[in-house]
């Protein structure tokens, strides 16, 4: 018996890194649903291809449905930022995880010139840095 925890325990940190996907991986995007996030297909392998929601790791962009009108605006820019920027042609997707609320993934996203998209945003001053907490957007 206490050899079974030592084996799971020797084994617990590759089954933890195995919840982030290094990537990088080929993805065309399908639409931008909002400022920080789109959906894509990805090819996972050969021939394998996955259509995911892919949400911008470490920013947020306000909501379009803000209670204010300053944020519905900042809202729209980011989207509309981020759809220039995707079509330009397929993007690449690294250090892949699950998004905490499930049914899409966290991703670093480069796009078809090798440009850090969500990097690119927060330099426009489009979106706000996102650690798990959301920025207030009408203060």
């Amino acid at each position: 018996m206490v050899r079974f925890f030592l084996i799971l325990a020797y084994l617990a940190p590759a089954v933890s890194a195995a919840d982030r996907l290094a990537g990088p991986y080929p993805a065309d995007v399908l639409r931008v649903i909002d400022g920080d996030s789109f959906e894509a297909r990805v090819r996972i392998w050969l021939d394998q291809d996955v259509t995911v929601t892919v949400r911008l790791a470490g920013i947020d962009a306000a909501e379009r449905d803000a209670p204010c009108a300053g944020a519905r605006l900042m809202a729209s820019l980011a989207t509309a930022a981020l759809a220039a920027r995707l079509a330009t042609g397929g993007v690449t997707l690294s250090d892949v995880g699950r998004d905490k609320y499930g049914g899409r993934v966290v991703a670093r996203v480069r796009d078809a010139g090798g440009r850090d998209v969500a990097a690119a945003l927060a330099a426009a001053g489009l979106v706000r840095p996102y650690a798990g907490r959301r920025p207030d957007w009408c203060s």
